[in-house]
């Protein structure tokens, strides 16, 4: 094995160029890793949840992939002369990490603000819980603390906190939401010129062709939901074999098991207040 004079490749997936006096560089060559972590995310959400939507929104995202991937070999643009004299590989023109965190972010945003709309029933029965509680807490307040402030500070909080948890995500939080996984995505973008792997151009055609996408992919679903087809999809054997399902659209995502936690959670409290009892 000493005399194994065999050159030796690097794994170009991960592999990244940055100045290391520079922790701005740094910075960006971990932003440079986001992709990959979002494929990992998706990965873990469509094992985890069996979501319809997540599993288009991912099929979306590989149909980007390979539009970037036919553009550069269309397109056949270098990169920036310095990334290829440290050996740098492939066309530069669009910035595919410009394109697929585009893709991701506007996808997310258009699913978040246009597509999901959590049950009105549900919030209506969240409303009624809400108020359940609210008038229990005023009869403990008046029958057990008259001069405790400290207690109905409590009490209050604990208000809240029955509020927060019972409530679904408000279209504020949902374009709080949308907003940060845009900055993110220009981040990374911005990353891919000041690491030198791309010229400013090949990032913004690569957003470009990203958002291009994603409203597409979104037209594309929409029309594929009204007509009907992704319920037939979701009734073959197979599909119910893999438990895929499709409630993300009306289900609020904090509340995705949440109810059923909540449930078991107030039915345990009660034996054991009988059992106190006996």
């Amino acid at each position: 094995m000493a005399d194994d004079v065999t050159p030796l490749a690097s794994l170009s997936l991960t592999h990244v160029y940055y100045n290391p006096d520079d922790p701005i560089s740094l910075l960006c060559a971990w932003l440079a890793l986001v992709p990959q972590a979002l494929c990992v995310v998706y990965a873990t959400l469509i094992w985890s949840t069996r979501e319809a939507e997540v599993i288009l929104m991912f099929a979306g995202q590989l149909v980007c992939e390979a539009a970037n991937f036919a553009l550069k070999r269309l397109i056949k643009e270098e990169r920036p002369a310095r990334i290829h004299s440290t050996g740098g590989k492939g066309y530069g023109m669009p910035s595919s990490h410009a394109q697929f965190v585009s893709f991701w972010a506007v996808a997310l945003g258009l699913f978040l603000l246009a597509r999901h709309t959590p049950r009105e029933q549900q919030q209506q029965k969240q409303k009624q819980r809400e108020r359940g509680k609210q008038d229990t807490n005023v009869k403990t307040t008046t029958n057990g603390s008259r001069n405790g402030s400290l207690f109905k500070t409590l009490t209050d909080s604990a208000t809240d906190l029955e509020r927060y948890a019972h409530e679904p995500w408000s279209f504020a939080h949902r374009f709080v939401a949308s907003l940060g996984a845009l900055v993110l995505a220009g981040a990374v973008a911005w990353s891919r010129t000041y690491l030198g792997y791309h010229t400013e151009k090949q990032v913004l055609v690569g957003c470009g062709a990203g958002t291009l996408c994603a409203v597409a992919w979104f037209v594309v679903t929409h029309v594929v939901r009204q007509s009907g087809w992704l319920r037939q999809i979701l009734d073959f054997p197979v599909v119910r074999w893999f438990r895929v399902r499709d409630l993300v659209v009306k289900e609020d995502l904090p509340q995705a098991g949440w109810e059923k936690w909540e449930e078991q959670r107030v039915a345990r409290r009660e034996v054991e207040e009988r059992k106190k009892g006996l």
